[in-house]
C-alpha cells in the first residue's frame, strides 16, 4: 500500500480543496473535509490509471506533513 500526503485548505467560500504534492495536478474539492476526501480518492484512482495507460511511472511518496509555528 502507498501512502501520499494529502493538502486539505479550506477556502473562503466555505468548500475545501485538496490536492498532493507528489502528483502535480491531482486535485479536488468539496463542500465538506469529507467530500472533498472521497473525491481526492477518486481522483487518484483516476489519475494512477492515467499514467499507467499512458505508461508512465507513478511518482514514489515524498512530501511529508509539519507544522510551523511563529509568534503573532
Amino acid at each position: 500500500m502507498t501512502s501520499y500526503t494529502v493538502v486539505l485548505e479550506h477556502e473562503e467560500d466555505g468548500r475545501y480543496s485538496v490536492y498532493i504534492p507528489d502528483l502535480p495536478g491531482c486535485t479536488s474539492m468539496g463542500k465538506t473535509k469529507r467530500e472533498a476526501m472521497a473525491n481526492m480518492r477518486e481522483a487518484l484512482v483516476c489519475y494512477l490509471e492515467g499514467l499507467k495507460k499512458l505508461k508512465r511511472p507513478v511518482p514514489r511518496p515524498r512530501a511529508s506533513f509539519q507544522t510551523l509555528r511563529i509568534a503573532s
